[in-house]
């Protein structure tokens, strides 16, 4: 990019971070490291209690004063997220809001003593069922 284009991305930058209350950030180009996104100028704008998650941090980071590991708070009140490794991270949410989501449909699918029966009337059910009785009931599939 042309210093320019730099200069003109950094202000519109700029000019929407200090309206944010959360940013997050994931910019790496390959073998190098990250570009800073996010100077102290601009974190110096956004409010008290803002957030910013630096993705790209365990290469340098996209955000001024971002440490990897460790969240940084700034002299007024902004966090700077610098957690590494963040896939292992998001197993065991992911996990567990399956597993809710499975403890809320399962009462869907059966009567009281355990058997399948489908409450046909439900919208979740109905959303979820393609066919029943050998017809076609999702209207996205119907021809």
């Amino acid at each position: 990019m042309s210093p320019e284009y730099q200069a003109l991305q950094a202000e519109l930058t700029a000019s929407h971070i200090a309206k944010q209350d959360i940013v997050i950030t994931t910019a790496l180009i390959p073998g190098r490291d990250a570009p800073v996104l996010v100077t102290k100028e601009m974190l110096d704008t956004m409010r008290p209690g803002s957030v910013l998650v630096d993705l790209a941090v365990e290469r340098g980071g996209n955000v001024a004063g971002a440490k990897p590991g460790e969240i940084v708070t700034t002299k007024n009140g902004v966090h700077i997220v610098g957690h590494l490794n963040w896939p292992s991270r998001m197993a065991s949410d992911a996990s567990n809001m399956f597993a809710r989501n499975l403890k809320a449909l399962l009462p869907l699918l059966s009567a009281e003593d355990g058997a399948y029966a489908p409450h046909w009337d439900d919208e979740v059910i109905q959303g979820a069922a393609l066919t029943r009785d050998g017809a076609v009931v999702n209207e996205r599939l119907k021809a």
